[in-house]
Parts: structure tokens; C-alpha cells; sequence
């Protein structure tokens, strides 16, 4: 599944729902949304981003992440944000190989936002260092 506004509002309705200044959304291969919020912690280094939880339930589901979005909200009004995955929630991702597509920051256009491949996120991902015959590691590699 491609990454839409469906996507983004569900991320915004679970960040909502539960209060929180951010969210993720992800669209599984079988066209199922899951959402997800970061684990806040007093000590910081306990704390996950916001993609984790949908990442490890696609991952224990034994189902791939076409799409992810991550929104935020931090200031007090009514607008949110689209960014880009963080560097590690790229690795995570990357599971799922160069097409996975996320939403990134794109405050020119109406929406604010616009999507991306994971490729063309980063063109010069480190894996392909450990590509099996292709351009990108295939997911036996990445969980080697």
C-alpha cells in the first residue's frame, strides 16, 4: 500500500487519542494499519521511538511494512507535522527492503508533507555493503 492521508490520520487519530505529542502509522502488506506511540521513560536511554511497536507486531506477524508514517504535534494548536523516519527507525525499516515508503517534511506543498523510499532517503545506505546478489541485503541478511 501506498502511504496517504488514510495513513497519516490514523497516525493523528492515535496520537490524539492518546494525548501524546507524536505517532506512527504503518500499512502491512495485507493492507492492515497498524499505529503505535514512543515509550516514554524517566530514564531516557529506556525510551523507544514512536515506529517500535508497529515495527516489532509487523515483524511478530510475520507481514511486511509497505508504508510508515511519523506525525507530531508540538506546539498547542491544531496543526502536526510529517517527518521522516529517525536514522535507527530507517534500519528497522530497512527490513522490508529500498521501497518502503515514508512520509517526510514537505512544508511547500498544501499538505506539508510528501512520501519517499527508503532508497531515496538514503542513497547511500551502508547494507548494500552485504547485498546477496541484489542492491539491497534481503531480510535473511538484515536478521543474520
Amino acid at each position: 500500500m501506498d502511504l496517504d492521508q488514510q495513513l497519516v490520520d490514523a497516525a493523528v487519530e492515535q496520537m490524539d487519542r492518546r494525548d501524546r505529542t507524536e505517532a506512527a502509522a504503518m500499512y502491512l502488506d495485507d493492507g492492515r494499519i497498524l499505529t503505535s506511540l514512543a515509550l516514554d521513560n524517566l530514564n531516557a536511554a529506556a525510551t523507544l521511538c514512536a515506529e517500535v511497536g508497529a515495527i516489532c507486531q509487523a515483524h511478530t506477524l510475520g507481514l511486511a511494512v509497505t508504508a510508515s508514517v511519523f506525525v507530531n504535534r508540538w506546539n498547542e494548536d491544531d496543526s502536526f507535522s510529517v517527518l521522516a523516519p529517525c536514522g535507527i527507525c530507517q534500519e528497522r525499516l530497512a527490513l522490508w527492503g529500498p521501497d518502503v515508503r515514508v512520509g517526510v517534511a514537505a512544508p511547500e506543498t498544501e499538505s506539508g508533507w510528501s512520501v519517499r523510499t527508503l532508497r531515496e532517503l538514503n542513497p547511500f545506505y551502508w547494507g548494500e555493503y552485504f547485498a546477496d546478489g541484489g542492491d539491497w541485503p534481503s531480510s535473511a541478511v538484515h536478521s543474520s
